[in-house]
């Protein structure tokens, strides 16, 4: 079992799911369990996110297993749910996985949301939720790089945050979310330094990007 986290919103975590999903072989299943800007339909919330897993999926599921906690406004998951009265905790992102499903195949994926430490309100994180699931399962973590300004100290500190949960980096990917972005090259050449994971590719900016393009520039040795 794979969680899928980045530097920050817009890194580029579905893209790499999506993937990721796209490579596999045999049974596989995606799923967002929190997600923020959906968009409402006759059949309820949907984020494109979520649609995005499912399309790269051949475990069908009913939606709401697949992305259980859907807000229409794109802000912050906590500040949307206090909107709604609702609360959000760690334990409860938990239980809202579809934990056989995911057990029984031969590659299931957890797309987080935002960056590592996403708040859920009341002190606690999305990561969180990832450590309480680590302690009855083996979840290795991806972790997805957006290139642009800023990159560097945003991966070291994630890679940081990862490790001091004891948790396990199964490998990072580069995406390129900055076209223009100065010194690409030399970016991506430190952060293959200070990375102490597996570098599972550069994935290029792409204009309309796909599952299948992206999975052509990803290399990825499962591990869990």
């Amino acid at each position: 079992m794979y969680f899928i986290t980045g530097t920050d919103t817009d890194s580029g975590k579905t893209l790499v799911s999506s993937a990721l999903l796209h490579a596999a072989e045999g049974t596989k299943i995606g799923v967002k369990p929190i997600a923020s800007g959906c968009e409402q339909t006759e059949n309820g919330l949907r984020n494109s996110d979520a649609l995005a897993l499912i399309a790269e999926s051949n475990i069908k599921l009913d939606y709401q297993q697949i992305n259980p906690v859907a807000f229409k406004p794109a802000i912050a998951p906590h500040i949307a749910a206090k909107q709604q009265g609702l609360a959000l905790t760690a334990l409860g992102v938990v239980d809202s996985l579809p934990l056989t499903e995911l057990k029984n195949t031969d590659f299931g994926l957890i797309e987080g949301a935002g960056g590592w430490r996403l708040p859920l309100g009341n002190g606690e994180y999305l990561s969180d939720s990832v450590k309480l699931l680590a302690t009855q399962h083996q979840v290795g973590i991806v972790l997805v790089v957006g290139m642009k300004l800023g990159c560097l100290n945003h991966a070291l500190l994630t890679q940081e945050a990862i490790l001091a949960d004891g948790l396990t980096i199964v490998g990072w990917v580069a995406n390129q979310v900055d076209p223009d972005m100065a010194y690409q090259d030399e970016n991506l050449a430190t952060l293959k330094q200070i990375m102490t994971s597996e570098f599972m590719g550069y994935v290029p900016h792409l204009s309309n990007p796909t599952a299948k393009q992206a999975a052509q520039s990803i290399r990825f040795t499962r591990a869990c």
